[in-house]
Order: C-alpha cells, then structure tokens, then sequence
C-alpha cells in the first residue's frame, strides 16, 4: 500500500466514475510495466478518518458499523452523526414528509446537502418534483459505507453541495451468496420493523457481477401509546361548534369546554413497505477498457395517519345585508341567547372535526429507478492519461392519496341542507358523511439525465512529485411534476389549496481540479468549475485546498471554497401552496396554533451562493500506538438564499404597526390572515460555524482488543435570514444543541465483540421564550458473535434506560421535536448473516 497527496487529487478529479470516492487512503493498480495510477479504496471500522491524509474533513460509516448499531435506515444512521442539526424528515415525521427520508447537515436544510450513490448524483425523489432525495430509495442491505464530506464541494460536484456531501457506496466484487434477516421491536411491543436480504456475486477471468434484493417492513407507534406524549388540545371536536360555542344536554349554547386530543390518532414512527433490487457490474476487455454499470429499483409503500380532517366553515347567516337568503343558516333563540351572532361580514364560524367520516390515511406508492453505466480506458500520452465516459438516468414516480378527505364546498351546502342534523352535535348520518367524503388522489415524479467525461493524469513532475489533474464536462437535465387532485386544485377541501407543478432545466457544466506537491510536506489542491444554467444563467465556483505534513504524526490542513445552489423545480414552478404552520396569532384571531400560510414559488428565483472554510490537523502521536486525534475549525456562509421570510416576525411586526410587513404577507393591520402569504425570495442567508472533533483509540489489553470513538460537534454559531438559532430548538426548524456528542467503545477477542455507544444533546433554549430545555443522553449496547467464518448473529437495545424526550412547547408532535429526541423509547434489536 502506498500513499500520496497527488493521487487523492487525481482520484478525486475521477468524479465520474462508479468507483470513485472522495479522495482517501489509495492503492496501487498497474496499468502498465512503466506506469502506475493509484484507484481509491476505503477501508473503515467504525467511524474512519481516512480524511487524515487529504485537506478536507471526511466520515466514514462501513456496513459493519451499520450493523452494530442496529440502523435500519439510511435517514437514521446519518442523523445521529453529530454533525447534523436541525429537523431532516424521516420516519417519524408523520406530517407533511409523505414518507421520504432526508439528511440535513449542519442543519443548513436537505436541499444543501447533495446526495452520491457510488460518486455519481442520485435523482431527487419522493411524491412529485422533489427539492432533495429520499434516503428511502436505498436500502441499507446495499450499502458497503457511506462517506460524508463536510465541507463546500460545489467546485467539484456543482449545486447542491453547499453544506457538503453524502456519498453512498454500495456492495460489489462480492463472491457468493450471503443472506441477511434484521429485526426490532419496542419494549412495549409495538414499532416492530424487519428486514431481509439477499446478495449474490460471482467473478469471471475479468470481471465482477453482484446483485441483491431486500425486502424491508416498519411498523407504527401511536403517539399516545407514550405515556408522556403531551394530550392534544384542538378547537376541532366531533360535536362541532358554531362561533366557538357548543350545545349542552339541557339545550343552551355555552362556550367549548374541551379540545381534541388528536394524538390518539397520529404516528410517532410511520408504516412502511420497501422492496428493493440492485446489481453492480465490472468488466475488463482486452483492449484495457473496463465497463461498470449499477442499477437500483425500490418500491415503496409508506402510510401516514392524522386525527380526522378538521372541517373550518364560514357559513351566512340568513337575514345579514349581502347574505343569501337560500344558501345560509337560521340562528335559533337558543344560540343568540348563548351569544351566537354573525360577524361584521354577516358569518359564523362553524368548526367540526369529521370523526364520523374517519382518519386522515396518507398513503405513498413510489417506484425509483437508477441506472448509471460507465467506460474508461487508458490514453498513452506522457505517463498515460485516464478517461472515462459515463451515463446516468433516474427515475421517481409516484401516486398518493388521503383517504377520509372532506370536501369544503360539499360541507358547506350540506350544513345548509341539514342544519339541525349538523347543529346537534349527534353523529352524522351516512348519506351526509357519503356526500362529503371523498378519497383525495396525486401523482408526481422527478426525471434525471446525466452524460459525463472525464479525463486525468499527470501533467508534469516536480521535484517532489507528479502534478496530477482533471478535467472533466457534463450535460444534466432535471425536470418534475406534481398533480394535486382537483378538488384541492380548484380549492374546495378542506385541505390547504395547491397548484400543480411542472417544470424542467438542464445545465452544461466543465470543470478542472490540479492537485500541486509544492514539496514532500505542503500539497495544494485547486478546482474550478463553470455552470451555464437554462434558468438563470452562468456560475463559477472555486476551491483550494492545502495540506502540510509536519512529520509524521502531524498534519494541517485547510479548505476555502464558494459554492451555489440552483433553484430546483418546485421553487421555480410550484405555484400557491397552502401550509399550516404553528405559529402565534397576536391579535388573537386564530383559535389554533396551526395557521393556514400560502407558499409561493417564483420562475424568476436566482441561485443561492456560499462560501465555506475548513482548517484543522491530524495528530497521531508515535509515542502512543493506535491513537489518532482530529480537530476541524468549520465555517459556512450563505447568501441570497432561496426562503421564505420569517412569517413569525411578520406577523408580530405587523401587529405592531409596521405596515411594509403587513403589505409583504398579505395581512391587514385588523389582523384578518384570510390571505396570510409567505413569498419564496432571494434575501434569506445562514452563517454558522463550529469545531469538530475526533479522537480514535485502537489498542490491546487484559486480553482483549479495544476500540475508543468520540466525535464531538460544538456549534459556536448558527445564524438564518437575521435570527441567531444558536443553542436554541423550536418545533418548525428543529434543534441546534451547542455540544452534540457520540462516544463508543468496543471490546473483543477473537469472533465476539461487545459495544456500548452513547449519544448526547447538549442542553437547547426554547426559541420563543428562552426557556430551558434538558440535555438527552441515549444508551446502546449491542454485541456480535461469528459462530463461524461465514455466520454471525448480533442484537442490541437502543435507548437502554428509555430515555423520554424534551417538551417542547410548539413541538411538531406529541409536545416535542420527533426529528430532534426519540420518541419511540427503548428498542430490542437482532440480526442474523449467513456467507456461503
């Protein structure tokens, strides 16, 4: 095995090709009697620093890693590094995520991470032209590691790389068969998930071909099967209430005196179904060509269940000026006595949680396809030249529905009809609940086009070594769609009104990089890259790298770099998007914390910009075996970032008089939020920064084989559109600990192991009142026994002392941040894996 900065810049500049990585430990491939190009390879345990010899920080995440800790997801194992932040979707986000997984590094938001399977880009998916990728699409059975580059890389990879990278790298050269059963459950015997593999490889004279199948199911948690899940309180009850009065057993019309507990209805983990094939593919001619290909499909089936579809009327009052005098409602004695009366617009509130037509079933059929397929060769030119021409394709599509929807015009004509069957607050009949229930149904998808060449080698050496370079091009393409069902169109449910979405761009892109050996301790490493958008034009980007070897137990390096983000279809083309948001109405108009707020895109939006800078070293202290430290200063800064504004601070500005605020959301100084909007623009920005650190401790003693792991995050600042989020948690934008911390530590002898983890969130503030909110710290255990070469089986407990997460006061679920703490409580985890 041998080493070089020059060849990690050169294989670096590789992008394209299936097999290329991130640029870590390397070895040597003989290409020819007088020449020698180094092809990447990752080795891992746990978490990895191969980073200790490039200029950019880097985590590695083997499969065995993955095994260990008992993830059954990609979502799950990336969201707990310490390097996210936030509030990624995933499976316990029951509303609004429509099953997808995603991952949020440095909490800077999904569609600034970009997503890699086998270093190539993987389309972005999930219910209809989708801003990121759903995790989901890839099964963990696949997966031989995942790198995660935390630093600004589009001057490599193009947009979407402002907060770094996540490369998925799956199985191949694989020789066998191997099956693979992995199971959880709860300790209170719900939650269940269970997944099963199967991958198969076999070698020719010059080649390798490796498929897989996995078949994985998840079950649900009910929220208020947690006995500390906070008891739902909404103004929508099943009785109904007119201008937020009920009627009593004795007739009269009194003030509501109970809410809802909707938590009796809503999922803390959702259901899935997820049915995956893969297959990789490497093959050498005699000409020095070599073919690569790899293909993933997975269907996926998921569910999501709400409390019964809240119906908000405003009905006429019969007999008010300008009311119609058929389509309106009759007040009797009783109500005006109980203080019923119309507003200054001659209506009444009506509100009624729609029991008797049943739960609000969200379903999700998604199909994803990927196929990326390459072929390299060698140029005799100087001391041989690399190429390599590759394609990639991927599909999403998907078809969704909501079962027990309800129709607000129909509703609305219905009260009309049945004034006293409505106002009764008795069950509805079932011609009434046939009337105005319907079976709400969506389809969208995304499409990806990518055609891509790249050409490496040495230009010219120096007295220290070659100088490697890259250049490469690339055409994509991009487009999505999604097609509310017309009922929502036209903006009859009682569901937020949306506008289909449809749209597509391509951009023509060419970059370089050239890695420098200045001398035998100083590398630099430069890249340029040039994007000409069919949106909005040109962008450039750059990066530089250097890398000091002081000796060898001690490294420097550090990494400046711009970076953009283009805007992505549903930005550019989604039209009005109803969304209710939790947030608090200061006139008091509003009954509930959730209010209706419009989203709008914009065809005209720019792209963001960034800049990111990384410095640190790499101890590995001689006098001390084993032992290996890393310490990274990070800072990222985002301009004319693609957001909406603050609709908090707008409506609190507009209360207090600001009359450019109430003109900007649409809201009027009385505070009618009838036509609340939150425009998408280029003014937002972020800035935050913070220090990583590693230490990794290998060593022997007492007979046994000891592993030490400690990553430690700490934020020092987290700043977004001009609110400082540092240290704060908030149920629309998750939670930014100061201090996140993993530590492991493992011991083993021979074919067993035993592993105890633990994960700590430091101590937040409550963003709107500054209250305290308790640090979490999560126990694991697990263990791993080889009952032979090729057999093993592992089990473990997540959560070990059920541990309950933080209230949070307008947490997005159950009084909490469901994609912040665990909500699911202890788990019990076991896995079998049989190579033959």
């Amino acid at each position: 095995m041998q080493k070089s900065f020059v060849s990690n810049a050169v294989r670096i500049a590789v992008l394209a090709a299936p097999i290329a990585t991130l640029g870590f430990t390397t070895t040597a491939r003989a290409q020819e009697e007088t020449a020698k190009v180094e092809r990447i390879e990752v080795t891992g345990s746990r978490i990895q620093r191969q980073d200790m010899e490039t200029a950019s920080p880097v985590t590695v995440i083997d499969a065995a890693a993955i095994r260990i800790e008992g993830f059954t997801s990609v979502d799950q194992l990336l969201q707990a590094q310490t390097s996210m932040a936030g509030a990624a979707v995933g499976s316990t986000t029951n509303n609004g995520a429509d099953g997808v997984a995603q991952v949020d590094l440095r909490g800077m938001g999904s569609q600034r991470t970009l997503v890699l399977l086998n270093g190539r880009r993987m389309v972005n998916s999930g219910s209809g032209a989708d801003s990121a990728v759903d995790l989901n699409a890839i099964p963990v059975a696949m997966i031989a590691r995942v790198e995660i580059l935390k630093d600004g890389a589009s001057a490599v990879y193009g947009s979407d790389a402002i907060a770094g990278v996540v490369n998925i790298i799956t199985k191949k050269d694989f020789d066998g068969i191997q099956l693979d059963l992995n199971g959880s459950s709860t300790d209170k015997g719900d939650g269940e998930t269970g997944e099963v593999s199967a991958l198969y490889g076999f070698s020719t004279k010059r080649g390798n071909y490796t498929l897989g199948a996995a078949f994985s199911q998840r079950e649900g948690v009910i929220q208020s099967d947690r006995d500390w899940t906070e008891v739902g309180d909404s103004s929508f009850i099943p009785t109904g209430t007119l201008g937020g009065k009920v009627q009593n057993a004795d007739g009269d019309w009194v003030a509501r005196g109970a809410g809802y507990d909707f938590t009796k209805d809503s999922w803390y983990q959702t259901p899935s179904k997820r049915y995956s094939l893969f297959a990789n593919a490497v093959q050498e001619f005699d000409n020095d060509l070599v073919f690569t290909a790899d293909v993933l499909y997975t269907k996926r089936k998921s569910d999501q269940q709400l409390a019964p579809q809240p119906g908000d009327i405003m009905l006429g009052v019969c007999g008010e000026p300008g009311v119609d005098a058929v389509n309106c409602i009759g007040l009797t004695p009783a109500m005006v006595a109980g203080g019923v009366a119309a507003d200054k617009t001659g209506r009444i509130n009506y509100r009624r949680r729609t029991n008797d037509v049943g739960a609000r079933v969200y379903q999700q059929d998604t199909d994803t396809l990927r196929l990326s397929a390459g072929l390299a060769g060698e140029l005799n030119v100087h001391t041989g030249m690399n190429w390599d021409l590759s394609y990639t394709y991927g599909k999403n599509k998907a078809d969704t529905s909501v079962a027990n929807s309800i129709n607000a015009v129909k509703m609305e004509n219905s009260i009309y009809a049945n004034q006293a069957a409505w106002f009764s607050g008795a069950p509805l009949t079932g011609a009434i609940i046939n009337d105005i229930g319907y079976l709400e149904q969506a389809d969208g998808g995304n499409a990806q086009h990518i055609a891509a060449a790249v050409l490496s080698g040495d230009l010219f050496d120096l007295e220290a070594g070659a100088v490697g370079f890259a250049i490469g091009a690339e055409y994509r393409r991009d487009s999505g769609f999604f097609n509310p069902d017309p009922v929502i169109v036209a903006g009859e449910g009682t569901a937020a009104q949306q506008d289909p979405t449809n749209g597509s761009y391509n951009v023509v892109s060419f970059y370089q990089e050239v890695s420098v050996p200045f001398s035998d301790k100083l590398t630099g490493e430069f890249a340029l890259r040039f994007d000409d958008y069919s949106t909005f034009g040109k962008a450039s980007t750059w990066k530089v790298g250097l890398s000091y070897k002081a000796n060898d137990e001690l490294m420097l390096r550090a990494v400046a770099a711009t970076g953009f983000r283009a805007p992505n279809v549903s930005e550019l083309y989604g039209g009005n998007t109803g969304s209710y948001d939790y947030l608090d109405d200061p006139w008091g108009n509003e009954q509930d914390p959730q209010i209706l707020v419009n989203y709008t895109s914009d065809s005209n939006i720019k792209p963001e910009e960034s800049e990111s800078f990384t410095a640190g070293f790499v101890l590995s202290p001689a006098q001390i075996e084993g032992l290996s430290m890393t310490v990274d200063y990070w800072r990222f800064k985002v301009t004319n970032a693609i957001t909406r504004l603050d609709a908090q601070a707008g409506l609190d500005n507009c209360f207090a008089g600001d009359v450019t605020a109430c003109e900007t959301f649409s809201i009027t100084l009385a505070g009618d939020l009838s036509n609340f909007t939150n425009p998408l623009t280029n003014v937002g920005s972020q800035d935050t920064s913070g220090i990583d650190v590693n230490f990794a401790y290998r060593f022997d003693g007492l007979g046994l084989t000891w592993n030490i792991n400690n990553d430690t995050t700490w934020l020092l600042e987290f700043k977004q559109d001009g609110i400082d989020y540092t240290n704060t948690i908030d149920g629309n934008y998750g939670g930014y600990a100061e201090l996140r911390n993993n530590f492991s530590i493992q011991a083993g002898q021979g074919d067993w192991s035993v592993t105890y983890f633990n994960r700590y969130i430091g101590k937040t503030d409550y963003l709107a009142d500054g209250s305290r909110i308790d640090a979490k710290l999560y126990h694991n255990v697990s263990a791993n026994y080889f009952i032979s070469d090729g057999f093993s089986v592992s089990a473990g407990v997540k959560n070990l002392a059920d541990e309950k997460p933080s209230f949070v006061a307008n947490g997005s679920d159950g009084g909490t941040v469901p994609e912040v703490f665990d909500t699911i409580g202890r788990q019990i985890f076991a896995g079998v894996s049989y190579k033959f």
